[in-house]
C-alpha cells in the first residue's frame, strides 16, 4: 500500500477533514446469506427503499450539493444503476444513490467497474455508468474507457477531482495527481471537469447528447471535491435534448443503390454499429444476394447460421481473397481495421461504400468511394426503399448458386486453421447445445475466444456476444459478465476466458458471489500466457515470463463463496454448465489445456 495512504477508498475509513463522518454509512447493507446491492432488494425479498427524488426538482433556499447534483443529472436521464467503489471524496454522490432510485454494484477493483458498465450499456442498449473515486481509482479505470472508446461504448464515468482552487504545485492532498482530465482526455472522448454546481447537470447533458447524437464512445465528467460537500444553487436539470436518428443525403442513397443493383459480386460487411439495423441488414442482403461477413463487434447481427452468413471471418485468407475480387463493398458501422482483420486489410478492387454516424470513418482507410453518413437503421432502410421495384443485373456465372458458393468459403475457411482450432471446436459446440437462444456470452483476449469463440460459436440475433476488440484488454470477460446480468438478470450469461486473463479480474468472483445470480466462468487453461509462448517460439525465442504455476481455479471459486468444476471432455463441459446455469452464483468450469508445465 506504499504511496497510497488506507483511508483512501475503502467505506468506513476515517473521515477526510471537512467530511462529515454520518457520511461514511454503507450505501448499502449485507448479510453473509442476502448479499444486497445499494437500491437493490435480493430476490424474494421486498424492497425497503424510499420512493425515488424528483429528479427536476428545484433545490430550496440552501441550494444543491454537488453530490446531490451528479446524482438527480443521472437519474434524469433515466440512469437505473451504476458500478463503483465508494471512496473519501465521493461518498456524497453515494448518499443520494438510494433517495433517487439508482441502484448500486460494488466491483472488488475500479477496472472492473468499467469492464461491467461497458458489458451494461452494450446488452441494454442504455449508457453504462462508474462512479470512483480520485487518483489511483481514476486511473485503474482508464483501460475499460480505453476499451469502450475502442469499441464505440456509451460509458460514463464520474469522479471527484481536486478542489476548485487547488493549487498546481503539488501539496501532498490524498490521492493528489497533476491532472486527472489530461489523463483522462487520451483515452476518452472528453474529459469535462465543472467549476460550479450548477454545470454538473450540463455536464451531464453534453455527455448524453454525445450518446445519441454522435458515435457513442466514453466520457470523464470531475466534479472538485469541494463542489461536492458546497450547497449551491442550481436550476432545474435540464436534460440532453430528445433527438431524431441521422439522416443520410437522398443523392448519396441513391447513388449507393445505383451501385448495389448494378453489382455483379456485391458482399455486405457488418461492424457493431450495425446491430440495430439487423432486420434491414438481412432484407438488404436477401434483396441483392450478397453474402455477409462480420468483424467480432458485429457477431450475429445476421444469424450465423443464415445461408448468406460467412460468420466472422475476415482473418480468413480465402475470404479475404473473395472480398477483395467484389466489385461492390457495402460497409456498415465498421472501420475494417487491423483488428478485424488480424492484420492489414487487402485491397478492396470494387467500390467500397460505407454506411456509418462518424463521419471520420469516409476518409479513414480504406477510404469510401461512396459514403453515407447516418443511423445505420435508417440508412439500410431508405437504401432498401430505393431499390425496391428494381432489377439488379445479373451475378456472374459462378455466384449463380450463393449457397454453393458459400458453403465452399466455409469449408475453405475452416480447413485453413483446422489444426489450430480443432483444440476448442469440440467443446464451443457442446457449450452451444446448452445455450438458449437469447444467452450472452462475455469474452476475453484469450486464444480460446479469438481462436475458439469469435469464428466457432454461432450466436444468432437474439443473443450476444460481447469481445474486447481493438483495445485488446485482458480480463473483460467476468466483470462484463455481471454487467450484462445486471442489466438483463432473466438472461443466460456466460463468461468465457483463459487462465491468464482470468487473473486479471479474478476478483470479481466475489462480485459474482454477492448478487447470487447464476454465472458460469468457462476457463481453458494452458499454464499462462498461450498466444505470447505460441509467439515467443515462432520467434525461436525461449519462453520467458509465460509459463504461470498451476493454480486451483475451482478451490479459488470456492474461497470468493462459488463453485467450481474441472471438466475432462466436451459432454462434461456441457453438463457441468447446464448445472452452472441454475446454481445461485459464479460457477468456475475448468478445461485444462496441453501446457508446457
Amino acid at each position: 500500500m506504499t504511496g497510497r495512504p488506507p483511508a483512501g477508498r475503502p467505506t468506513g475509513a476515517h473521515p477526510a477533514p471537512g467530511h462529515p463522518a454520518t457520511a461514511h454509512a454503507s450505501p448499502g447493507h449485507r448479510t453473509p446469506d442476502h448479499p444486497v446491492v445499494a437500491g437493490r432488494a435480493p430476490s424474494g425479498l421486498a424492497p425497503s427503499l424510499p420512493a425515488p427524488a424528483d429528479p427536476s426538482r428545484r433545490p430550496g433556499a440552501g441550494g444543491l450539493t454537488g453530490g446531490e447534483a451528479v446524482v438527480r443529472a443521472l437519474a434524469a436521464h433515466g440512469v437505473t444503476d451504476a458500478f463503483g467503489i465508494p471512496g473519501t471524496h465521493n461518498l456524497e454522490i453515494y448518499r443520494h444513490l438510494r433517495r433517487y432510485g439508482i441502484s448500486h454494484v460494488t466491483p472488488r477493483h475500479e477496472q472492473g467497474a468499467g469492464y461491467a458498465a461497458d458489458a451494461y450499456a452494450r446488452v441494454s442498449g442504455r449508457p453504462g455508468v462508474a462512479i470512483t473515486t480520485t487518483g489511483p481509482a481514476l486511473l485503474n479505470i482508464a483501460a475499460a474507457v480505453g476499451q469502450a472508446y475502442s469499441d464505440s461504448v456509451p460509458l460514463l464515468v464520474v469522479s471527484p477531482g481536486m478542489p476548485v482552487r487547488h493549487p498546481r504545485q503539488s501539496t501532498g492532498l490524498l490521492h493528489e495527481m497533476r491532472s486527472q482530465t489530461e489523463a483522462l482526455r487520451g483515452v476518452a472522448a472528453f474529459s469535462h471537469r465543472v467549476a460550479s454546481v450548477d454545470e454538473i447537470g450540463v455536464a451531464v447533458a453534453r455527455a448524453f447528447t454525445l450518446f445519441r447524437t454522435g458515435r457513442p464512445r466514453p466520457v470523464h465528467i470531475e466534479v472538485p471535491l469541494d463542489l461536492l460537500e458546497s450547497a449551491e444553487p442550481a436550476g432545474p436539470v435540464r436534460p440532453a435534448p430528445p433527438t431524431g436518428p441521422a439522416a443520410p443525403d437522398p443523392a448519396c442513397v441513391r447513388a449507393a443503390a445505383d451501385a448495389l443493383l448494378g453489382a455483379r459480386r456485391p458482399a455486405l460487411v457488418l461492424g457493431g454499429g450495425a446491430r440495430a439495423a439487423a432486420a434491414e441488414c438481412r432484407a438488404l442482403a436477401g434483396a441483392l444476394g450478397a453474402p455477409v461477413v462480420t468483424t467480432a463487434n458485429g457477431k450475429g447481427v445476421v444469424d450465423e447460421r443464415h445461408p448468406l452468413s460467412l460468420g466472422v471471418s475476415l482473418h480468413s485468407p480465402a475470404v479475404q481473397k473473395w472480398l477483395a475480387d467484389r466489385d461492390v463493398v457495402l460497409a456498415v458501422g465498421t472501420e475494417l481495421a487491423e483488428s478485424d482483420v488480424w492484420g492489414p486489410l487487402p485491397s478492396l478492387e470494387g467500390t467500397l461504400i460505407r454506411v456509418d454516424l462518424d463521419p471520420a470513418q469516409m476518409y479513414a482507410r480504406p477510404p469510401a468511394d461512396l459514403p453515407l453518413v447516418g443511423d445505420a437503421r435508417l440508412t439500410l432502410a431508405a437504401l432498401l426503399t430505393a431499390c425496391r421495384g428494381r432489377a439488379r443485373d445479373t451475378a456472374d456465372a459462378d455466384e449463380a448458386d450463393l449457397g454453393a458458393l458459400v458453403t465452399d468459403l466455409r469449408t475453405t475457411r475452416d480447413d485453413e486453421t483446422r489444426t489450430r482450432d480443432a483444440r476448442w471446436v469440440p467443446y464451443l459446440r457442446a457449450m452451444r447445445r446448452v445455450l438458449a437462444e437469447d444467452a450472452v456470452i462475455t469474452s476475453d483476449s484469450a486464444q480460446c475466444c479469438y481462436y475458439g469463440a469469435v469464428p466457432h460459436l454461432p450466436v444468432g440475433p437474439e443473443g450476444r456476444y460481447l469481445h474486447p476488440t481493438g483495445f485488446g484488454t485482458l480480463g473483460y470477460a467476468l466483470p462484463a459478465a455481471i454487467g450484462a446480468k445486471t442489466a438483463c438478470p432473466g438472461r443466460q450469461v456466460v463468461a468465457l476466458s483463459g487462465d491468464g486473463g482470468l487473473q486479471f479480474s479474478v476478483q470479481e468472483l466475489a462480485t459474482a458471489a454477492g448478487s447470487g445470480l447464476p454465472l458460469p466462468v468457462v476457463v481453458f487453461d494452458n499454464g499462462g500466457y498461450g498466444e505470447i509462448r505460441e509467439e515467443m517460439a515462432a520467434r525461436g525465442d525461449a519462453a520467458t515470463g509465460v509459463d504461470l504455476p498451476a493454480v486451483d481455479l475451482p478451490g479459488l471459486a470456492r474461497a470468493y463463496g462459488g463453485r467450481g468444476v474441472v471438466v475432462g471432455s466436451p459432454a462434461e463441459l456441457a453438463a457441468a454448465l447446464a448445472e452452472a446455469l441454475v446454481t445461485p452464483g459464479p460457477t468456475i468450469v475448468t478445461v485444462p489445456e496441453e501446457s508446457p508445465r
